[in-house]
């Protein structure tokens, strides 16, 4: 277990040096969430009443996906590990006194905390400074931040388990692209990050959050601006923790299986 610390430490301190791309990104993020709340607000002056979610909540809902957008965007990947399979390099790593894919998880899990951890504190400090009712607001009570926290952790395990499953998917295409990009269109829609959940007719919002997708920033944002009742946090939480279980397992053994059958294909 030192050893993947060790990897996650190294990953982390590393993602904490790209400060200028951080600020840049903040920058970015903060305009594009000025973007969508204006323009939700014009949707909402027409007809408030016809929307499953208060104003406030959706303004909510978009500072804090903007602030933790490097812990759950879809296509934060590492290239160097894509690079690694393709062109060969990943026959070094399996020379290692090491499992593939815990050494994986703790890197990326690292590189995700990194990104999020310089940009949430100035997105999320200027935007509880804006005049309702465009600023973040405070959560509905302890107990819902409470459970904010432990599922945006629970999130970032299941986002991280799902891109794992892109990485190893690799071992039997000769190109990532195709996989990747099915797997961030999938993601991005599925999972609220164009429109959150409950703005989807009420069967298809049944389905789709039942889906591993739904258990990654649906649950905790939703939570924290308290669209969510007890009983559908309560049954959240119990998704979120079975698709963690279900995506590491598969992901565990198949790369289990890829590493006894891999073909080197360059290098």
């Amino acid at each position: 277990m030192k050893k993947y610390i060790s990897f996650f430490r190294l990953r982390f301190s590393m993602g904490l040096q790209y400060r200028t791309a951080a600020a840049a990104g903040v920058v970015t993020q903060f305009f594009w969430g000025v973007m969508e709340i204006l323009v939700y607000r014009a949707f909402y002056e027409a007809d408030a009443a016809a929307f499953p979610m208060r104003f406030e909540a959706v303004v909510t809902y978009i500072w804090l996906q903007q602030a933790f957008l490097a812990v759950f965007g879809a296509w934060i990947m590492e290239s160097e590990i894509f690079d690694a399979i393709r062109d060969g390099n990943i026959a070094y790593e399996l020379c290692r006194p090491v499992s593939i894919y815990q050494m994986w998880f703790s890197r990326t899990v690292a590189n995700r905390t990194s990104k999020a951890v310089l940009r949430c504190v100035p997105i999320l400090a200027v935007a509880a400074l804006l005049p309702a009712p465009y600023g973040l607001t405070l959560p509905e009570s302890g107990l819902h931040f409470g459970l904010f926290l432990l599922t945006l952790v629970l999130g970032l395990l299941v986002i991280v388990a799902f891109t794992l499953l892109v990485y190893i998917v690799t071992f039997y295409t000769i190109s990532p692209d195709g996989v990747r990009i099915f797997f961030t269109s999938a993601v991005e829609f599925f999972a609220g990050a164009v429109i959150p959940l409950p703005f989807f007719p009420e069967k298809l919002r049944y389905v789709m959050e039942l889906l591993p997708f739904a258990a990654m920033q649906n649950v905790p944002l939703r939570i924290y601006s308290g669209s969510m009742t007890e009983a559908e946090m309560l049954r959240a939480i119990y998704l979120q923790a079975f698709w963690l279980a279900v995506l590491t397992g598969l992901g565990w053994g198949l790369c289990r299986r890829a590493e006894r059958r891999v073909t080197v294909q360059g290098g």
